[in-house]
């Protein structure tokens, strides 16, 4: 599939669109707004208490606002979108993370990172943003036959682009770009915050792995059931080997001695 014919603003909502197109503007230093004669369902006191909020020195008005919400219904998809690989591999969507979950998970396993070299809020807001192009383009794995990484990147690049640029900047420029440069952070490896958030990434992955595991040994009745989808789950763990960081090897060794530890007693037990 070509990219040139991938455009991120087919994948925004027509609600969303609708706000973006409501933008309403003032001129600086001014409370007041110049209402669509369209919307006449409010009467002067509704239309004059709306107009102060934000306050007097807000330089483009309170429909301004809609930049934000329209991003803020945006990474809403984060939260419903499932992550694919579990769901690619038995995993219910009841019981499949989303990507906002992976992602928060990762930014608190970066709050607890004591490496001093590093910045650890920079890892933090790497670990926040790096699968927020998802929003748009959707969780593809490697093993999708459609969408090889080389589109799969230029796909996120144009979906950070349109978030950033065209919606996020609108309202807070500083914030646009610090998205865009902590996301790029990511992509490109080009910092070791990122490389510490690659290794989350993957480590994160392989704790969720875990739980799962033992949700299938305490839920699935068949045993032959049960085999398989844990055949299916070990496939997870062959990216131990990508973990390069010092600390995180650490808490890695410690999940597979757990892991180790559980199916040992599993086993004693049967």
């Amino acid at each position: 599939m070509s990219t040139t014919n991938w455009d991120p603003k087919e994948h925004v909502s027509k609600n969303i669109i609708a706000l973006l197109s409501n933008i309403v503007t003032t001129t600086k230093n001014s409370s007041s707004v110049d209402i669509d004669t369209r919307s006449n369902n409010h009467n002067s006191s509704s239309i004059s208490s709306i107009s102060s909020i934000g306050g007097s020195g807000s330089s483009s008005g309170y429909n301004n606002y809609n930049y934000p919400l329209a991003f803020f219904h945006i990474v809403q998809n984060l939260k419903l979108q499932k992550r694919t690989g579990w769901l690619n591999n038995g995993i219910s969507p009841t019981l499949a993370e989303s990507i906002s979950d992976h992602m928060y998970r990762m930014a608190m396993m970066a709050f607890l990172l004591r490496d001093k070299t590093i910045d650890r809020h920079k890892c933090m807001l790497i670990s926040f943003v790096h699968d927020i192009a998802e929003s748009l383009v959707g969780d593809i794995t490697p093993f999708d036959t459609k969408v090889d990484k080389n589109e799969k990147h230029l796909r996120e690049s144009k979906a950070i682009q349109y978030l950033c640029d065209q919606i996020v900047a609108k309202y807070n420029k500083q914030a646009g770009e610090e998205i865009k440069e902590r996301w790029l952070d990511y992509e490109e490896q080009r910092c070791i915050e990122a490389v510490y958030a690659k290794d989350l990434d993957k480590f994160e992955m392989l704790v969720q792995c875990f739980e799962y595991e033992k949700s299938v040994v305490s839920d699935c009745t068949s045993k032959n059931d049960k085999t398989d989808q844990l055949s299916r789950l070990e496939q997870f763990y062959d990216c131990i080997d990508q973990i390069t960081t010092e600390e995180v090897k650490g808490w890695l060794k410690a999940l597979l001695k757990e892991r180790e530890d559980f199916f040992i007693q599993l086993k004693s037990s049967e």
